[in-house]
């Protein structure tokens, strides 16, 4: 595998990751909104992520191999139901005195921004390697 494909690899799973944090912090920030009725309540955000496979050619008696990147196919909207709660105080309450507020789990959000924060952690990591092995190939180049 060449470098390249490792940097494409790893800067496309940084990219997914991004998202998912971006994601994340849209649903957090709208976890308290509020709406007079259910179908104008926030609906979480979720992106959809998938795996492309390659095949690079190589020249010469070195044989083909696969390679693979990470693709936003879309963000999609969670389908979960508003929350009703009885806040007759509150201005945008309904004749009823009810209001709705989106359908988010705070701790699941929070769990999800850790794993993806660690997953663009471990990519970074992994480019930093890559550097370093660069570096350590361009030294045997050196002459004593």
């Amino acid at each position: 595998m060449a470098f390249t494909d490792i940097y494409s690899i790893a800067g496309s799973a940084m990219n997914a990751q991004t998202i998912r944090l971006n994601t994340v912090a849209s649903n957090l920030a709208n976890a308290d909104a509020v709406a007079a009725n259910p179908n104008d309540a926030y609906k979480a955000l979720k992106p959809v992520f998938a795996t492309v496979y390659n095949k690079t050619q190589l020249t010469g008696d070195q044989a083909d191999y696969p390679s693979a990147e990470v693709r936003i196919m879309d963000v999609v909207q969670h389908a979960g139901e508003a929350e009703k709660r009885f806040e007759p105080s509150n201005p945008l309450a309904n004749e009823e005195g009810y209001v709705y507020y989106p359908d988010i789990d705070v701790v699941a959000e929070m769990a999800d921004m850790m794993s993806a924060t660690r997953s663009f952690e471990t990519n970074v990591e992994v480019l930093s390697n890559v550097k370093s092995m660069q570096q350590g190939l361009l030294r045997l180049g050196e002459g004593n």
